[in-house]
């Protein structure tokens, strides 16, 4: 977690930005990333001088020439305005853009970078903010742009918007990533999946991952993520490069485009949340895609997708709109029968209206399956997310303290991490769902119960009643019901009885009263005609 300071000081650099005229957030945080970029080579750079002056040998994987100083951030920092701005928009941004090789995610997408502040003074301004940022160990450089991201506040085209970091949390802890895994978001935007991806593989595989054959899969085959806006692959690619992964493959492509069909089959772990609205015509969409489910929506054609590129015993984690579960259009039907009949649907997670305000009010659920091609759906858990920490208004304002929020509060990872998400003991304590949370604590945030659910779903949660928040339902009453998918459909209500009177008790008290109105009536008028003499 960063520190009360380090946000101060990140908020002052967005209020230069904006101060200075640059107010599109989007605009801002891609300056930002370019800027991070620039002070990032001279980091490597001085790595690498004192490797060549350690070892007594030629200078090694320095990005800039030894002539070249002025290149350096360490180096124009201390230039005058004038100076500092002609020198980073006339030779270091000229040197980013030609960079390196094209195995380079990041320098990539550098190529078409350019300087967009408009004047020196506000260039001094920002780079001496930035400069004050202190992001020494991973940790750090990983929060803060975290905190950076969290402040894009407008929605981009497409439907596209942030994805609430405890869901992307959430989803990453109930796959739980192993080390051979092969991770893609083919909607992947800031790459705020594949990032949560990393950290979990830091948190529970780390000895794994940090030498050998773990290693090298971990920084070039593990993640990959695709996207159409490139202003959002210069950001994910930043980020996943803070996140410490040297060469993730994160690139340019429309996903659903007929031309990007060729990796079908070779990913283990699809996590994404893709563009919920739009369609397409039939002639931009993958052919193998119509053939897997005829429509021209968006969030089914996704689902097509992640179906085409798993492979066999793959699995998913994927929010999708409401509509996927109950709409009635023969597409829709189809692709929630080979869910259940040609796969394994393992769970629906149905979420709060309201949980991606104030970008949009769409309802949504996550959808969790494996790739078989042979079916193996018995059953399908369901749980009914009713509250996640927050309000469900435009405000999203914290509900409890932020040590008790998310699927693992603070509270629960002491000696053990994992004991927030241990399985239920069979026939045990029914309240140890919550045993971070207290039961007030819980009708507030209900993620951590949804992972310790889950992870028992194939024991106790298959003798739970359908009236409880988490329950199991058997592929033969999905069929039935005509493989709708919606909670509400399963969900049992619990109706208090009440106790109706008798109607003749409630007419003769009627009648009693009617006659005590009679009486009162009758004094009165004796009253009045008395006063009257």
């Amino acid at each position: 977690m960063i520190t009360g300071e380090q946000k101060s000081k990140v908020d002052a650099v967005w209020d230069a930005f904006w101060s200075g005229g640059i107010a599109n957030p989007l605009q801002v945080m891609e300056q930002i990333t370019y800027l991070l970029f620039i002070r990032r080579l001279d980091d490597e750079q001085t790595r690498a001088l004192n490797r060549a002056n350690l070892t007594k040998k030629p200078i090694q994987d320095n990005p800039f020439p030894v002539e070249r100083d002025e290149l350096r951030w360490s180096v124009f920092k201390n230039y005058s305005a004038d100076e500092m701005f002609e020198t980073i928009d006339k030779k270091v941004f000229p040197f980013i853009q030609t960079m390196r090789d094209e195995d380079s995610t990041y320098a990539h997408f550098m190529k078409d970078a350019r300087l967009a502040i408009p004047n020196a003074a506000m260039l001094v301004k920002v780079v001496d903010l930035l400069d004050n940022i202190k992001m020494e160990d991973l940790d750090t450089k990983g929060d803060i742009y975290e905190y950076m991201l969290a402040k894009i506040a407008s929605s981009g085209q497409n439907g596209q918007f942030r994805t609430p970091r405890h869901f992307i949390k959430l989803m990453v802890e109930m796959m739980a990533p192993e080390v051979g895994d092969t991770i893609v978001d083919p909607a992947s935007g800031t790459c705020g999946f594949l990032v949560a991806a990393t950290e979990y593989m830091r948190d529970n595989h780390a000895d794994e991952i940090n030498s050998g054959k773990g290693a090298k899969h971990f920084h070039n085959e593990m993640f990959h993520g695709f996207d159409f806006d490139n202003t959002m692959l210069r950001i994910g690619s930043m980020n996943m490069l803070l996140h410490g992964v040297e060469q993730p493959d994160i690139r340019y492509r429309d996903s659903l485009a007929e031309a990007n069909t060729g990796d079908a089959g070779a990913y283990s772990m699809v996590l994404a949340n893709p563009p919920f609205a739009g369609s397409l015509d039939y002639e931009n969409t993958a052919k193998d895609l119509q053939q897997i489910v005829k429509t021209k929506k968006t969030e089914l054609l996704f689902l097509a997708l992640f179906l085409r590129l798993l492979k066999p015993g793959g699995r998913a984690a994927v929010i999708v709109p409401d509509g996927v579960l109950f709409g009635s259009s023969k597409a829709h039907k189809e692709l929630r029968r080979m869910l259940v009949d040609d796969h394994k649907l393992d769970a629906v997670v149905k979420l709060p209206s309201g949980v991606f305000k104030p970008y949009a009010g769409v309802s949504t659920a996550i959808l969790f399956f494996t790739k078989t091609n042979s079916g193996g759906t018995e059953n399908v858990w369901f749980y009914d997310v009713q509250a996640d920490g927050y309000s469900l208004d435009d405000k999203r304002t914290a509900l409890l303290d932020a040590d008790k929020l998310g699927p693992i509060p603070s509270a629960a990872e002491g000696g053990d991490k994992r004991a927030a998400s241990a399985p239920l003991a069979e026939g045990g304590d029914e309240g140890a769902a919550t045993r971070s949370l207290t039961p007030n604590e819980h009708t507030k945030n209900n993620l951590p119960d949804v992972l310790r659910r889950w992870a028992n779903r194939d024991g106790a949660e298959l003798k739970r009643e359908r009236t409880e928040q988490s329950f199991c339902v058997p592929r033969n009453a999905i069929e039935e019901q005509g493989y709708d998918l919606s909670l509400n459909r399963y969900k049992e209500i619990v109706h208090e009885e009440v106790e109706h009177r008798a109607p003749a008790e409630i007419l003769d008290e009627l009648e009693k009263m009617e006659l005590d109105i009679q009486s009162g009536l009758a004094e009165l008028r004796e009253m009045l005609a008395g006063g009257g003499e």
